[in-house]
């Protein structure tokens, strides 16, 4: 669990992060991009940004390229608002929280059909065997 400080730290360089990407950047191969989380190393030095994008394989491909590019440029920024001695080192990720997500929901809807299945086989069945199998005082006493 990150220090309270570390947390403000990293919660104020997703803002920043954002806002650079929103008004400052104006790379064309940078898609729709949303900042979902930073996380600051203990010692403040490295943080890094995770981030996902709309779209298919190409803009993503192109965004981590555009973001590589510009990480000199957000991280001076990053340092100049954040005031702090030493500015950390960013790194972006590609957030796999979308993919799984999906995932997930495909795997519910097997899930669902499955028991859609079961119950439709369950819908005329009936018991093997007599409908009451056990002992009553009845088949003792003959």
């Amino acid at each position: 669990m990150p220090s309270p400080r570390n947390a403000k730290i990293a919660d104020r360089i997703k803002t920043i992060v954002a806002g650079l990407l929103e008004r400052r950047i104006k790379d064309p191969r940078i898609g729709f991009v949303t900042i979902t989380d930073v996380r600051l190393t203990g010692d403040g030095q490295h943080a890094s940004v995770f981030y996902t994008v709309m779209g298919d394989e190409a803009e993503r491909d192109g965004t981590a390229a555009a973001l590589t590019s510009a990480t000199g440029l957000i991280r001076s920024e990053v340092g100049k608002q954040l005031g702090l001695r030493h500015t950390p080192t960013i790194e972006f990720f590609l957030d796999a929280v979308p993919e799984q997500a999906r995932e997930i929901e495909e795997l519910l809807a097997r899930a669902k059909e499955s028991d859609a299945e079961v119950a439709a086989r369950a819908a005329g069945a009936q018991y093997a065997g007599d409908a009451d199998p056990y002992k009553t005082h009845d088949d003792e006493d003959e």
